[in-house]
């Protein structure tokens, strides 16, 4: 399966993508995703390691996606670039 890129400041683009449950508030964080909507459950974290391609329907490891943004590559909180 090849890299695939995630434009974050579309909002078609980021609609196709969604958590492992379906739902599509989620947001990039250090080395994974986190989900609002999962996190909203009782007792459940939110934190989850791969998105789902709503187009293909696979799944893909927060190492096997590029996020980007308006000003460049996305970047954690401490600067560095996603992979």
């Amino acid at each position: 399966m090849s890299r695939r890129v995630i434009e974050l400041d579309e909002a078609v683009d980021r609609w196709r993508w969604v958590c492992p449950k379906g739902h599509r508030s989620w947001e990039p964080t250090n080395h994974h995703f986190w989900c609002a909507k999962c996190a909203s459950r009782y007792e459940v974290d939110g934190v989850f390691h791969r998105l789902r391609d709503l187009a293909t329907g696979d799944l893909f490891e927060r190492d096997d996606v590029e996020l980007r943004t308006e000003t460049g590559p996305y970047s954690d909180r401490y600067g560095r670039e996603s992979s």
